[in-house]
């Protein structure tokens, strides 16, 4: 690639679908963990290089324990990117928060049970801080962006990340509601926790869809209802990406994301397999050279 990509885009297929992005290239790539989710899409919007990756896999194909996360982000680090925007359909928990707003996280709750949420093991332990799990510059630079879209934006709020595939039970959803968390979905955290392990900055960009099954005056969630409410936020989405890529191409990386690991590494250097240290050098190379 010519140029160093500075901005990675995890959605649906339909996101790079957007007037004034130049497709330049599709690329199937392997990483230690295995395939993606679908091949990465790389194109320009005006200066800025953007690579796409559709995380469900093209068609929808796979369930939220399916989707093989660290293969996603890693990646996204070999292609080198170095910030990365996921956006993704929530179920509301508040009524503030009505569907067709967008819902610029900055804290997640996990209830997955099921899915690899490290790239750590096998001899190298490493324990990074998720105390602030998102990236406060490039989500700031969302929020930005997301207000100049025409959605209407609020800034922080609390993701509950489930394991699904299926929604909430009605008890379910009403204690989830007296734990003061503002939206749920399925997949996010799963991202944070990598991306932040990888030293990348991370933001999510929550789609709020549907009330899930706790208020009592409108319809229980339901896919048919998600797809229409997703369809009339698809330009407002498009717009947010374009509008983040004129922002982030001026402001320089002075946040902590990319030195995550620094002081994470807990393994003695001595104990760590060639094996391990080479299927992770590239996370770790840096580090363990010193």
């Amino acid at each position: 690639m010519s140029k160093r990509p500075l901005l990675g885009v995890i959605g649906g297929t339909g996101l790079y679908d957007m007037p004034h992005l130049k497709v330049t290239e599709e690329r199937v790539i392997e990483t230690p963990f295995g395939e993606p989710s679908s091949p990465y899409v790389i194109g320009e919007i005006q200066d800025t290089q953007v690579i796409f990756l559709s995380r469900h896999g093209r068609g929808h194909r796979f369930l939220p324990q399916e989707i093989n996360y660290r293969a996603n982000i890693y990646g996204f680090k070999q292609l080198g990117v170095e910030q990365i925007l996921a956006i993704s359909a929530v179920g509301s928990m508040k009524k503030t928060i009505r569907p067709g707003d967008f819902v610029v996280v900055d804290q997640f709750f996990d209830r997955t049970r099921t899915r690899p949420a490290t790239f750590f093991g096998d001899g190298l332990v490493a324990h990074v801080s998720l105390a602030d799990p998102v990236c406060p510059r490039l989500s700031e630079l969302v929020a930005q962006a997301a207000s100049h879209s025409g959605a209407t934006v609020h800034r922080g709020g609390t993701y509950l990340c489930i394991e699904g595939p299926q929604f909430s039970t009605r008890a379910e959803s009403s204690v989830y509601r007296t734990w003061g968390v503002d939206v749920i979905g399925m997949t996010n955290l799963s991202e944070a926790r990598l991306a932040r392990e990888a030293e990348l900055c991370f933001s999510t960009l929550a789609l709020a869809t549907d009330y899930d099954c706790w208020h009592e005056s409108e319809a229980d969630v339901d896919v048919e209802a998600v797809m229409a409410v997703i369809a009339d936020n698809a330009n407002r989405a498009q717009d947010t990406v374009m509008r983040l890529c004129g922002l982030i191409a001026t402001s320089p990386r002075t946040c902590a994301c990319g030195s995550a690991l620094a002081a994470a590494i807990t393994s003695d250097h001595e104990v760590i397999s060639n094996e391990t240290a080479t299927r992770l050098a590239l996370l770790v190379g840096k580090y363990l050279d010193q």
